[in-house]
C-alpha cells in the first residue's frame, strides 16, 4: 500500500498511515475496506469496491458533500436536518434525559458510563440522526469512549456517515441561570461571555477558543452552539451574560477572535483539521432587543423592538465579523437564528413572525444580501405546537400557530433552513418533503433536501470525521483540563475582574485576617423552565477556599473584614396572579433590589398580541416587581452596620447592569466579575494579581434612566457617579491606587 502503515488495536480498531494522505482509522468489523487508488489509500465508504468521491480526501468538502447527498434517501436526508435530545453520558435514572440499556436503567444494567443506550442506538439506526446535543458527561475520557461507540455504530450503518457531536458553552467557571447550561467534563474553566468583554482584549479570547477546540475534540465535539454574538444593548435581558458585549467594534473583534480560534486547525492550508470546531454563531439577526428585557423562549418575551431604529448595527457582528473572518477558514460554519419576532423589520413582505418563519430575514437577507453559504439551524423547539398558556416553557412557534407542524418546517425550509434544533422525529420533516414535493414538484423538493444535506455535510468533512473520527481516551484524559489550559484559564478569570471603587487603604487586603462572609438568601423564585423553585439559602463561597486566605468567623463582631457575595437582582416579568387579578400579566423586569415600580415606563407598549391573549398592549406602567434576592441588599446593610469602621467589600456577579446607587455609599470596595472562581476574585481582593477588568457595561444611575432608553441602542444610559465622582460607564475600572485603567 505505497509505504502505508496499519496498525491493529485489540478492540478492532485498525490505524492507518500513509505518505502524502491523511490517517485512516476504521475497525474490522464495519465492513468497511481499504482502497488504493494511484498509490493513495481511501475508505470504501461506500462499500462498492470502487472509490466513491465523497471518500476521495483529495477532493474539496463541498464536492465529496454534494456527492453524499446525492446518494442518500429522504429518510437519512430527514435525519441528518434534526438534533438528537441532550445526551446525559451516561444517563442516570431520575435526571433529566434519562434512558435505559435493553430496558433497564443504567445503574441497574451493569454497563459501563460509556455505553450507548437504547434510546442512542435507535435514533442513530432508524432515525438517521447524525448531529448528536452532548450536555453532561463524567470525565474527558468517558467521553471519549462514547465518542468512539457512536462512531463504531454510525460506521457500520449504511454510507457510514459519521456523527457530529456539538456542545452548547462548557467552559463557564460559574453556570449563569438564563440558559440550560452544559455540563463541563473536567474542561479548563474561564470567564462568561460577557467577561471576555471585560479584558478588553480579543488575545484572551482567541487563547480561550484555540485551548478549548483541542479539548473539545478531544471529548468527540464538532460543533460549537456558539460563541454568542448578539449585542447587548438591553440590559435587562437574561442572557446579556451570555454576550461577548454591546459595543458593536468591540464585539467585531471578539467574534472574529473566538471563530478563528475555534475553527483554525494550525498548519492546515485551508485552516481546516483535525483540531477544528465548527462554530453556529448566534442569534441571527441579534436577540438582545425584547421589549423591557423580555427574552424570548417564553412567548410572553416573543416581540424584539427597535425604538432606536438600530437594527443594522446588530447585523454587524455577523455580517462584518461572523461571516468575514480574518482566518483561513473565512467564515463561521453555522448560523441560529433566534426565537424572537423582529417586530417591523419585515417591510417587504409585512410578515411579524418568529425569524425562522421570516422569508425576509432568511431567505433575502442572510442567504441572498449577506450571501451565507452555510448552515441556518433554528433554535430549540420552535416546531412544536404551542402550549395553551403563555407563560410556558414550549410554545416558540410564534404567529405560527395556524399551520401544521409539517407546514412550519416547509416555511422554513424553503426559507433556507437546514436544520431545527431540538427536533428528533424524523417525521414531520418527511411530511414537509412531501407537501414541498406537492407544491414544486419532486426534483425541486429533492434538489432542496440535498442543498441542506451538502450544507451540513460540508462540516463533517472540513473537520476530518470521514478519515479518522477515533479518539484515544489515554490521551484525552491528559489533554482535557491539562495544567496549561486551567493556568490560561484561570489568568482570564482573574483578569476579567473588574474594581470599581476602592477607599484609601482597603484593597488589598493582607492574608491572614478573620473574615465574615454572609450566607445569601433567595426567595421562592421561577426557574429556567417556569417552575417554582422554592426559598433557599446559599453559602457563596467554601470554607476550604477562605482559608487559603484567612480565616472565616460566624459573626461580623468577629471579624476583621466582611465580603459580602451578592448577584445582580432577578425577578419573574409574567405573573399568571396579576393577570388572574385583571392585569395583562405583565411585570417590570427590575435591576435593582428593593421593589421598583415602573411610573415611567411606556404607557402602549411598542409590540404585542398572542392567540390567548384578547389585548396587543403589554405595557406594565406603574405595577411593581421584587427581585427574588432581595436579601443581598440586606447583607450589605446589615454588614455596614456591623462592621462600624471596619471595611465592608461588596463583590457582584453581574448577570447583568444592576442599579448599585442602593448600597455604593455604604461599601468601602466594589468588585464587580462575570462569571468567575471566587479564587479569582479573592486573587484580586488579596493583592496576589492586580485588578484589570473594566466594565463591559453601563450600570445605570436608576430604574428611570433604564426605562427612558432605547432596546437596540448602546451606550445610551445615564449611569451611577460613585461617592468618589467616578462614572460607571462602558470601560471604566480601577486599579488599587484608583486610577482609570484603560
Amino acid at each position: 500500500m505505497n509505504n502505508a502503515k496499519v496498525i491493529s488495536q485489540p478492540d478492532g480498531l485498525r490505524r492507518l498511515t500513509q505518505p502524502g494522505g491523511p490517517a485512516l482509522a476504521w475497525y474490522e468489523d464495519s465492513g468497511i475496506g481499504i482502497l488504493e487508488v494511484d498509490g493513495h489509500c481511501f475508505k470504501d465508504l461506500a462499500r462498492t469496491g470502487a472509490l466513491a468521491p465523497y471518500a476521495d480526501w483529495r477532493l474539496p468538502a463541498e464536492a465529496r458533500a454534494k456527492d453524499l447527498a446525492a446518494r442518500m434517501s429522504v429518510e437519512q436526508i430527514a435525519g441528518l436536518m434534526l438534533y438528537s435530545p441532550h445526551q446525559m453520558v451516561p444517563p442516570r435514572q431520575g435526571g433529566p434525559f434519562s434512558g435505559t440499556f435493553d430496558g433497564a436503567p443504567w445503574e441497574a444494567s451493569g454497563r459501563e458510563k460509556h455505553a450507548l443506550s437504547d434510546q442512542q442506538k435507535r435514533f442513530l439506526e432508524r432515525d438517521h440522526i447524525r448531529h448528536i446535543l452532548m450536555m453532561a458527561v463524567d470525565d474527558a475520557g468517558t467521553a471519549a469512549r462514547w465518542s468512539n461507540a457512536l462512531q463504531r455504530r454510525a460506521e457500520a450503518l449504511p454510507l457510514a456517515i459519521p456523527v457530529n457531536i456539538s456542545s452548547d458553552p462548557r467552559s463557564g467557571a460559574k453556570a449563569a441561570a438564563a440558559e440550560f447550561k452544559t455540563a463541563g467534563g473536567d474542561v479548563s474553566k474561564w470567564p462568561e461571555g460577557i467577561g471576555f468583554a471585560a479584558c478588553f482584549d480579543p488575545e484572551v479570547t482567541r487563547q480561550f477558543a484555540r485551548d478549548a477546540s483541542r479539548e473539545y475534540r478531544a471529548m468527540g465535539i464538532t460543533t460549537a452552539l456558539g460563541p454568542q454574538i448578539d449585542l447587548c444593548t438591553e440590559p435587562r435581558w437574561i442572557r446579556f451574560g451570555d454576550t461577548l458585549g454591546m459595543v458593536t467594534e468591540d464585539v467585531k473583534a471578539l467574534v472574529k477572535a473566538y471563530c478563528d480560534g475555534m475553527q483554525t486547525t494550525e498548519g492546515s492550508p485551508d485552516g481546516w483539521g483535525r483540531d477544528s470546531v465548527n462554530t453556529m454563531v448566534k442569534h441571527w439577526p441579534g436577540g438582545g432587543t425584547g421589549e423591557g428585557g423580555r427574552d424570548a423562549h417564553y412567548a410572553f418575551g416573543e416581540y424584539a423592538v427597535y425604538p432606536g431604529d438600530n437594527a443594522g448595527e446588530h447585523m454587524k457582528p455577523f455580517t462584518e465579523a461572523a461571516f468575514r473572518l480574518d482566518g483561513p477558514t473565512g467564515c463561521a460554519s453555522a448560523v441560529m437564528p433566534y426565537y424572537t419576532v423582529s417586530w417591523g423589520l419585515d417591510k417587504k413582505y409585512g410578515k411579524n413572525v418568529g425569524n425562522s418563519y421570516s422569508e425576509y430575514l432568511i431567505r433575502d437577507l442572510l442567504r441572498e444580501q449577506y450571501g451565507f453559504k452555510g448552515v441556518v439551524c433554528t433554535d430549540w423547539g420552535i416546531t412544536q405546537d404551542p402550549s395553551p398558556e403563555i407563560d410556558a416553557f414550549g410554545s416558540r412557534c410564534y404567529n405560527m400557530q395556524d399551520h401544521t407542524e409539517p407546514e412550519r418546517m416547509l416555511i422554513a425550509i424553503l426559507n433556507g433552513v437546514d436544520q431545527f434544533g431540538g427536533n428528533d422525529d424524523p417525521a414531520p420533516v418527511l411530511e414537509a418533503y412531501r407537501l414541498g414535493c406537492e407544491r414544486l414538484g419532486e426534483p425541486a423538493m429533492r434538489a432542496r433536501m440535498e442543498m441542506s444535506a451538502a450544507r451540513l455535510l460540508v462540516n463533517m468533512f472540513r473537520c476530518g470525521l470521514f478519515e479518522d473520527p477515533y479518539l484515544d481516551p489515554a490521551e484525552s484524559e491528559a489533554l482535557v483540563g491539562c495544567e496549561e489550559f486551567r493556568a490560561h484559564g484561570e489568568a482570564a478569570q482573574r483578569r476579567s475582574v473588574v474594581l470599581l471603587k476602592n477607599r484609601p487603604g482597603c484593597l488589598p487586603l493582607r492574608e491572614g485576617l478573620r473574615i465574615y462572609v454572609p450566607v445569601r438568601h433567595i426567595g421562592p423564585s421561577k426557574t429556567f423552565f417556569r417552575g417554582d423553585a422554592p426559598a433557599r439559602d446559599v453559602d457563596p463561597v467554601a470554607d476550604a477556599v477562605i482559608a487559603e486566605y484567612g480565616v472565616r468567623v460566624a459573626s461580623p463582631e468577629a471579624a476583621d473584614v466582611a465580603i459580602v457575595f451578592a448577584e445582580s437582582p432577578t425577578c419573574n416579568p409574567y405573573s399568571r396572579a396579576d393577570r388572574e387579578a385583571g392585569g395583562n400579566g405583565y411585570l417590570p423586569v427590575t435591576l435593582q433590589y428593593r421593589p421598583y415600580t415602573a411610573r415611567s415606563a411606556r404607557a402602549v407598549s411598542i409590540a404585542g398580541g398572542d392567540f390567548r391573549e384578547d389585548f396587543t398592549n403589554r405595557s406594565y406602567r406603574g405595577k411593581t416587581n421584587t427581585a427574588f434576592n432581595e436579601a443581598d441588599l440586606d447583607n450589605i446593610l446589615a454588614c455596614r452596620r456591623a462592621m462600624g469602621d471596619k471595611p465592608v467589600i461588596v463583590v457582584e456577579t453581574l448577570s447583568n447592569p444592576m442599579v448599585v446607587s442602593e448600597f455604593e455609599g455604604q461599601v468601602d470596595a466594589l468588585l464587580a466579575e462575570f462569571g468567575v472562581s471566587r479564587r479569582a476574585v479573592l486573587d484580586v481582593i488579596f493583592g496576589r494579581c492586580a485588578p484589570r477588568g473594566r466594565l463591559p457595561v453601563q450600570l445605570p444611575k436608576d430604574m428611570d434612566a433604564v426605562e427612558r432608553h432605547c432596546e437596540d441602542v448602546a451606550l445610551d444610559l445615564q449611569v451611577h457617579v460613585d461617592e468618589s465622582g467616578n462614572a460607571y460607564d462602558y470601560g471604566f475600572g480601577i486599579d488599587f491606587e484608583g486610577n482609570r485603567l484603560g
